[in-house]
């Protein structure tokens, strides 16, 4: 007897919940960005804005301390694009399986595509079931992680017009552990496991360069790395078709 499958709603819902152990790291995180943005040289609207429109922590993060830097556009663009690159690896591993999706599904999942939704889709995508709906899995997750960031960005907001040095908190750690733990669930080839130790060790020890290069350095290493020795050592028996593959009759 086959098990049923799925309806959109539960694939919904489920990624939803599959995304709120990383949303419990994610918090912290975002409050932090909001109260550190509006106390730097940024306004409200700006850092509102930032969130909605832009929706990447990190690279926020970033820009944000560039422009409290007064850097130039130029640098700032830069930076944040390099930061950012490591989205079109998630979307390169993601592409197999989403093909075949319209124009309506792909661009808001594009844009709604974070290092934790990356972290349980790909999870889903990778189970043997032939589900039909496990782009809804992604929406449930995308949706989840997107609310959640912009409340904590309003609640940093309102906290940092409140309190003079939010960065005193030391509530930023809680992000640095929830990428941990997406680092380490992701590890599971050699390929990925050389990649994160060179990328690691890259990023400790030019931490010192200027401008965040320390960050760009370690992804470009670690990124030719996985790649070397994926041409090394291939992952065997590669499937000729793509479980949880959707069409045209099952959006």
């Amino acid at each position: 007897m086959h098990p049923t499958t799925p309806t959109r709603r539960e694939e919904f819902w489920a990624g939803a919940r599959a995304t709120l152990p990383l949303i419990a790291g994610a918090i912290p995180f975002g409050i932090i960005f909001g109260a550190v943005a509006v106390t730097s040289s940024l306004s409200v609207p700006a850092v509102m804005s930032m969130s909605l429109f832009v929706f990447a922590g990190s690279a926020q993060f970033i820009a944000v301390g560039l422009v409290a830097g007064g850097l130039s556009l130029g640098v700032i663009v830069l930076t944040t694009f390099f930061v950012n690159l490591r989205h079109a690896l998630y979307a390169a591993s993601l592409a197999p399986y989403m093909k075949d999706l319209p124009q309506r599904w792909l661009l808001p999942l594009g844009f709604w595509l974070t290092d934790e939704s990356y972290a349980v889709v790909i999870l889903r995508y990778n189970q043997p079931d032939a589900s039909p709906y496990k782009h809804w899995f992604f929406l449930g997750s995308a949706i989840a992680m997107y609310t959640n960031w912009q409340i904590c960005t309003l609640i940093g907001i309102i906290a940092g017009r409140q309190i003079a040095d939010p960065q005193s908190w030391g509530l930023d750690f809680a992000m640095i552990v929830t990428f941990i733990g997406i680092v380490v669930s992701l590890i599971q080839n050699k390929a990925v496991l050389v990649s994160v130790i060179v990328s690691g060790a890259t990023a400790v020890f030019a931490n010192h360069l200027p401008n965040k290069l320390g960050l760009m350095l370690a992804a470009l290493l670690g990124i030719l790395a996985g790649v070397a020795v994926e041409s090394i050592w291939p992952q065997p028996g590669a499937e000729t078709e793509t479980p949880g593959a959707v069409t045209g009759e099952t959006l």
